[in-house]
């Protein structure tokens, strides 16, 4: 009997299932990892060899794994503009994205092999494992995330689309010529005499291309460019236009990835999630709704605290909204509340957790502005109250106008209540108290916290059983990949402003033009403002930070007070017409128009940005528990 040939379908399914695996495994070890240094430390007065090591080159390879599978599932972040263009101009364009990015892919591919090549002998080793291999990773990643960008084109007549973006790759590898020449150098020993001239050709050639190119990476950005090509392709093609080495950008990748904190992100986005996908949120909506149901806009108020306790631990403003909106709409309406208040509310409350430790932001601005973490966690939990009381306030005003009967206060169901989510409840007192008891470092709060969810949904109220874990992790391998591939690819724009001395000019034309403090505050506020409004929160720390920061201090404003400034506008942005991310969001979830949506969020938005400006002109509230 002959065996059947593997079908294309079935080759695909293999490649899927190996990526979604590894990228499982991985994020568990990176879990375990220093829950077993914690537990060696305490009771065994021991350390596991290399942990930290392992456990920050794991957060390379599962940036580029989850980068592959995020870009297989079509989850890439990009600018969200809702525009209509018809066909055959909506082909076209997007095949000039793809085309675009298929480029910058190839060249990041080609410059990350040499940088490895020349900054690894084969000899150095994390542990027992060669660091080439794990460098490695990033060459399959850049290389699947290309053929996936020709492969999401329409095939059309003659496959005319995929011939056109395939072109990409030479391109790509054209503007790359230099990073080529240096892998053959290492390769041969010796750079090839007859690449000598070609190099140079290159180098005039890129200076000539480089703008360009730019230019036409922000227009892909109106067209749903992914961001972290159009973040790093402006990167390299300003290094390759000043000839500067292009493999910058890889080894800035690379020294971001492998930062103190940052694999606090994926563990603390993991933990979200096995908490969004198991019913925590009907228990703690029982236990908001039982504990603050009698006050006036008492499920108003159960629905800000229910999203500001999940986006402080999956730091993405939409995942709240996809994931709870159903229910939290639900018990909003059927509490008589008007559908316009109740979306309007949903939106704005989206991102209202972003204050609270442990939100990822405030870890990415410390990682970044060096300012300690620990000290801008504290920053934050006065300002982040504030932005909480706004809106509760507004419920109260709101529910009491339109005379909204409120829930009789009832000890046995608030008893039964608190006894259900406890353990929910629990969690995040117990990440403050290990993280700022000293007990525990950030990571290892960030993988206590994975261990602490998956003990309490899996074994306490086995809403998740084991065999679900992966798929639960799986879920937010697109947050994951897409926000690790931003950082590490930003770092190289954010080191070409600063090695440009543009902060430090920046900061003289200011000092020239603005002499007052709180005008200048006011002007910040504003370029946040648009900034969180046109960018996520991810990208604009790593490109604007940089810039803010030496004016900032030259106005002598306190490091954390202008971190949570920044991150309050960010906040605010997310709900900013016209194109604030959680507009789009909710347009999706609720089935609503956005211009409708601008209608429904304005009064949100009005109170929210008074409670900026409050944060901003009153630095005790930043600084005081510091």
């Amino acid at each position: 009997m002959k065996k059947s040939k593997p079908t294309k379908e079935g080759i695909l399914a293999v490649i899927h299932k190996t990526e979604d695996w590894t990228a499982v495994i991985l994020a568990l070890l990176l879990g375990l990892l220093p829950t077993a240094e914690v537990i060696a430390r305490k009771f065994f007065h021991t350390s596991v060899s290399y942990s930290a090591d392992y456990m920050r080159h794991i957060v390379l390879i599962l940036t580029f794994v989850s980068a592959m599978i995020t870009s297989r599932e079509k989850k890439h972040l990009s600018l969200s503009l809702s525009l209509k263009i018809h066909e055959p101009l909506k082909t076209w364009l997007h095949t000039a994205v793809m085309f675009l990015s298929t480029t910058i892919t190839i060249a990041f591919t080609w410059s990350s092999l040499a940088w490895i090549l020349t900054a690894f002998d084969p000899s150095t080793k994390i542990g027992f494992i060669p660091i080439r291999i794990i460098g490695m990773f990033m060459i399959l990643g850049y290389i699947v995330i290309a053929f996936r960008f020709i492969l999401e084109l329409p095939k059309g007549k003659g496959h005319w689309y995929r011939f056109t973006a395939s072109f990409g790759f030479l391109l790509g590898s054209f503007i790359a010529m230099e990073s080529i020449g240096n892998f053959l150098s290492v390769i041969l020993n010796e750079l090839p005499s007859f690449m000598e001239p070609v190099i140079r050709f290159i180098h005039s050639t890129n200076a000539f291309l480089a703008l360009p190119i730019i230019i036409l990476l922000i227009l892909s950005a109106i067209f749903g460019g992914p961001i972290f090509i159009i973040l790093g392709g402006i990167a390299y093609m300003l290094f390759a236009r000043q000839a500067e080495p292009l493999e910058i950008i890889a080894n800035e990748s690379y020294s971001m990835l492998i930062s103190h904190s940052i694999p606090a992100i994926p563990l603390f986005t993991i933990a979200g999630f096995l908490l969004s996908e198991s019913k925590a949120s009907e228990r703690l909506v029982r236990f908001f709704k039982a504990f603050f149901g009698w006050f006036p806009g008492g499920l108003a108020i159960m629905t800000i605290m229910v999203c500001a306790f999940f986006t402080t631990f999956t730091g993405a403003s939409g995942v709240t909204i996809l994931a709870l909106g159903a229910i939290l709409s639900f018990a909003l309406i059927e509490g008589k509340y008007s559908r316009k208040f109740s979306i309007g509310l949903l939106t704005a409350s989206g991102s209202v957790g972003l204050l609270f430790p442990p939100s990822l932001p405030i870890i990415i601005y410390g990682v970044i502005a060096g300012v300690s973490i620990k000290d801008m966690f504290k920053g934050g939990i006065l300002p982040g109250v504030l932005m909480v009381l706004s809106l509760v306030i507004m419920s109260i005003v709101f529910a009491s106008r339109n005379k909204i009967a409120r829930e009789n206060f009832k000890i046995k169901e608030a008893a039964i209540a608190l006894r259900k989510s406890i353990w929910e409840i629990l969690l995040p007192l117990a990440i403050l108290l290990s993280y700022f008891g000293g007990l525990t470092n950030l990571e290892e709060s960030s993988a206590i916290a994975v261990v602490y969810a998956l003990i309490i949904e899996v074994l306490v109220h086995r809403d998740l059983k084991l065999k679900d874990l992966p798929n639960v992790i799986l879920k937010g391998i697109p947050i994951i990949g897409g926000v690790l591939i931003i950082l590490s690819l930003a770092k190289g724009l954010s080191y070409y402003i600063i090695d440009a001395e543009i902060p430090m000019k920046l900061t003289e034309w200011v000092q020239a033009n603005i002499s007052s403090k709180y005008i200048f505050l006011l002007l910040l506020n504003i370029l946040l403002l648009i900034t969180g409004c046109l960018m996520d929160i991810f990208s604009a720390i790593m490109v604007v930070v940089p810039l803010i920061i030496p004016v900032a201090n030259a106005f002598g404003i306190h490091p954390v007070h202008l971190g949570i400034i920044f991150l309050a506008n960010m906040e605010l942005g997310y709900m900013t017409p016209p194109v604030g991310l959680n507009l789009f969001l909710a347009s999706y979830r609720f089935n609503e128009p956005v211009g409708k949506l601008y209608r429904d969020v304005f009064p949100f938005l009005i109170i929210q940005l008074i409670a900026v400006l409050l944060i901003t002109y009153i630095p005790f509230l930043a600084t005081a528990l510091l």
